[in-house]
């Protein structure tokens, strides 16, 4: 299998240079998301599909550069079928009809097949979409190389299920990751403990600032993150409450009136 990298054109403070869909060319051409609807993403899939018909797209999650070009590609090739894990009140918010995907469904997928694996964790219907025979995975936004994903409570996140998908995806042995942002990643469980090791350490500054006396999460993120730009505040924001949420979960910690305290 030799996928075919389609820029989606959208670079942003949240997508960096933009995202990549992947298509995978043979009997049963498939594309890996669906980009953000510019212009320029369907004339790139349409060179890169050539004589080709595509026959389905597959959303990795229904965040909007994921899922928010499925209308275009639609009204472009009103042909083909789009399947994603369902996320009840998000994904009616892009005029597709969509084939529901489920946890180790099969997918027919150029001359072979993927699999779907829940991955939820950075929004509750995220998937991986793993080529067996290969050991590529197309990760979508569980990895990205050289920076870490956004886990974001405030839009389906979940740490606790980020830190049990990425063993998951560990256990599977992948020989790459095919991500949605940035290159292509050629040592996955390098990278993969990596995000398991990085996230053990924010969590253990999380507690030494409660224990420090810090009871909010902008109280938390100001000292662990002492010189952030204001931009990336909000992010940082996230992460705290994603850590402290877990926490929570775990009965370490607590929130009451007076804001956030060990336990």
């Amino acid at each position: 299998m030799t996928p075919v990298a389609v820029f989606a054109h959208n670079p942003g403070p949240m997508t960096g240079a933009g995202n990549t869909t992947w298509l995978v060319s043979g009997r049963t051409p498939v594309l890996i998301d669906a980009g953000a609807g510019d212009p320029r993403h369907l004339a790139d899939l349409e060179a890169a599909l050539g004589s080709a018909r595509l026959d389905a797209v597959l959303v990795t999650h229904a965040h909007s550069d994921h899922a928010g070009g499925a209308a275009a590609i639609a009204s472009r090739m009103p042909h083909v079928r789009f399947k994603k894990m369902p996320w009840p009140g998000r994904d009616d918010r892009y005029d597709v009809e969509w084939e529901h995907l489920a946890d180790d469904q099969h997918i027919a997928a150029g001359d072979d097949e993927l699999v779907a694996v829940h991955t939820p964790g950075h929004s509750p219907d995220h998937l991986c979409f793993w080529h067996r025979s290969s050991g590529s995975i197309f990760c979508g936004d569980l990895a990205v190389a050289g920076s870490t994903v956004v886990i974001p409570p405030s839009a389906g996140g979940d740490l606790g299920a980020y830190l049990a998908s990425l063993e998951r995806v560990l256990a599977l042995r992948p020989s790459r990751l095919l991500p949605a942002h940035g290159p292509v990643i050629d040592d996955p469980e390098k990278v993969l403990r990596q995000y398991l090791a990085h996230r053990h350490e924010r969590e253990e500054q999380v507690l030494a600032a409660l224990a420090a006396g810090d009871t909010s999460p902008d109280a938390i993120t100001s000292r662990i993150y002492p010189a952030l730009a204001a931009a990336l505040a909000g992010m940082a924001r996230e992460t705290v409450t994603a850590h402290l949420l877990k926490l929570q979960r775990e009965g370490r910690v607590r929130l009451d009136e007076t804001g956030w305290t060990m336990i």
